[in-house]
């Protein structure tokens, strides 16, 4: 019989993240939740004169702004954290729901704020500047929101569109309600021949099965009950790349895909340059694909077959303890301050550690300015949990130096960048373990596990990138998004992306309609760049030493205070061109023959 799950109060009090450091007491949340509605409440008040009449005035906005800031951070994190948790716990559904509420009326209140401060004329915002020296402590975000002066609109226009949000935000909500809620999960048949339903979280771990038939079956199923519902899959998607079309033109951007990267203050060519590289260097992947068929003994590869380790499973337990010790041994190379921040995580619950009966599945890292970060692990004692700890502690450090060094309004560091930090980690982990193993089993499930992280991060999600671009451009066209459309663009990209060894079978045509990022706004691309931006930070570190130590700490603590192109230029990498994409693929390359060699 399966070990059933802990309830959430009987989980160990050291096993639990410390949420006493947000809040000794719920009533403590409460009162900051009512000064927060009445802080929004008088900016609402505020006229165009009283934000930005004298450099007094806008200084003293913006104090008021950077508390209120710093309280909403604190109070969404407690509400949140206490529902992931226990998710089943409707007090703290409604007390999420309560803080939600807040912040949607803070985001209206605060919009035509913004509008008033980026229609400034620049030679009044310069005097401001010398008039009050304070300022200049916000001059970041002030000029931030002023570089996107030809997209922003009048007061009362930026207000509507901010209020329009929530009703924007609707397609990606009901695809969540019918992809994960409503639609009822196909059973197949597991290894012993126990009938298993088949879950969004148990789908992927189902096609690592070693038996071909559980592999097969589960792929069949699965994406049946997307194909069933093809129609409204394609319509929803259809409607969300209108609506980021539809915002995209009314702020005067020529596509959604240059709106979507300008939000974080990244050129278009970047995108570009992504696809291009890979497109590039298909070749790597397409001697991926030959080296698994070869190594799996298989007479056809399908795509069922893309996820089962190709050397079978690692029979070593890690335990939470040594995944501990391994990753704080690994990051040594980064200095004794990172490493304390690290230790400091691990000893004073900064982490939830294990599952639970109600508790959120995966994992994430959640920043807080006036505290520190959060982390939500569901250890489950293998290679994959490992890398997932010091994945998650990067992102950890990263909001930690970045909130120690920059005000409220600069700590949080653009998405750009939010997966460099982590990815780093995983490179510096990899290395390290490589280097302190002599049993080639266990090196080659290392190197079958970085092989992995290459096919699903950096081709993977940059064809997704190319989906996204491909099917918004159709839209800007006037073209329908028809499921069939949808369907034959997604199943060409697969043929191009994995090459001529693997059988594209029929089913990988629907597989957009189960991407959840697809609702993020050109966000999965950004996957890829950090991928590869840390792939060439990590061989920095491990080869210049200190001097690259050093500029990657400044990276770490540099927050929004540059935009995120320069913090990695002046890290050492130029995401700006091709190259840092083709070296991290011509690794890829490497691991390849290295692999051939320690199985041959």
């Amino acid at each position: 019989m399966a070990k059933e799950l802990l309830k959430r109060s009987q989980v160990l009090k050291e096993d639990t993240w410390k949420l006493e450091d947000l809040y000794g007491t719920e009533e403590a949340f409460l009162a900051d939740a009512d000064q927060m509605e009445g802080m929004i409440e008088e900016l609402k008040g505020f006229t165009q004169e009283q934000v930005t009449g004298s450099g007094a005035q806008l200084l003293a906005c913006y104090q008021k702004l950077e508390k209120l800031v710093a309280l909403l951070d604190r109070g969404i994190n407690y509400s949140e954290r206490n529902v992931d948790v226990d998710t089943g716990d409707d007090h703290y559904q409604a007390l999420s729901g309560k803080m939600m509420g807040i912040y949607n009326k803070f985001e209206t209140a605060l919009a035509p704020i913004n509008s008033w401060i980026v229609l400034m004329e620049e030679d009044v915002v310069q005097r401001f500047y010398q008039e009050e020296p304070g300022l200049c402590a916000y001059k970041v975000s002030i000029e931030d929101l002023r570089r996107q002066k030809d997209h922003t609109l009048s007061p009362e226009m930026e207000e509507l569109l901010a209020a329009s949000q929530e009703m924007g935000a609707a397609v990606g909500k009901t695809y969540s309600l019918l992809a994960d809620a409503d639609f009822e999960n196909p059973m197949v048949a597991d290894e012993a021949g126990e009938m298993v339903k088949v879950s969004t979280g148990r789908f992927v771990p189902m096609l690592e099965s070693q038996d071909v038939r559980v592999r097969k079956e589960t792929f069949q199923a699965y994406y049946a009950r997307f194909e069933q519902y093809r129609n409204t899959f394609a319509s929803l998607y259809e409607g969300k790349a209108k609506a980021n079309f539809f915002y995209a033109k009314a702020r005067k951007y020529n596509s959604s895909m240059e709106a979507a990267v300008d939000a974080n203050n990244v050129p278009k060519e970047v995108y570009y340059n992504l696809i291009e590289a890979v497109h590039e260097n298909m070749k790597y992947m397409h001697d991926y694909v030959s080296l698994r068929k070869k190594l799996m003994g298989v007479e056809e590869l399908h795509m069922y077959d893309v996820y089962v380790p190709i050397v079978g499973e690692m029979k070593e337990k890690i335990t939470y303890g040594q995944a501990q010790e391994e990753i704080a041994a690994a990051l040594q190379v980064l200095g004794d301050d990172y490493v304390r921040v690290l230790k400091e995580g691990f000893e004073n619950r900064w982490i939830d550690k294990y599952e639970n009966e109600g508790k959120r599945s995966g994992a994430y890292s959640a920043g807080c300015y006036s505290a520190h970060p959060y982390v939500l692990m569901n250890f489950q004692y293998n290679l994959d949990s490992e890398f997932t700890l010091a994945h998650e502690m990067g992102h950890a450090l990263h909001s930690y130096y970045s909130a120690k060094h920059n005000n409220v309004f600069d700590s949080e560091y653009k998405i750009f960048v939010a997966e460099v930090a982590s990815t780093c980690n995983e490179a510096l982990l990899m290395d390290y373990l490589l280097k302190h193993t002599e049993d080639k089993e266990k090196k080659a499930h290392l190197i079958n596990y970085f092989m992995q992280q290459f096919r699903s991060t950096l081709y993977r999600q940059t064809m997704f990138a190319e989906f996204e671009l491909l099917t918004h451009q159709m839209v800007e066209k006037g073209e329908a998004l028809t499921a069939e459309a949808l369907k034959k663009l997604y199943y060409e990209l697969n043929v191009q992306y994995y090459g001529e060894d693997i059988v594209v079978d029929p089913e990988i045509a629907i597989e957009w309609a189960r991407i959840p990022h697809f609702y993020y706004n050109f966000y999965v691309y950004q996957y890829a760049t950090s991928f590869a931006a840390s792939m060439a930070l990590s061989k920095k570190i491990l080869t210049e030493g200190q001097p690259a130590v050093e500029r990657y700490l400044k990276f770490l603590s540099g927050g929004c205070s540059k935009p995120p192109i320069e913090l990695l230029k002046d890290a050492g990498v130029d995401m700006a061109t091709k190259e840092p994409v083709c070296e991290a693929l011509k690794t890829f390359g490497e691991l390849i023959q290295e692999m051939e060699e320690i199985v041959s």
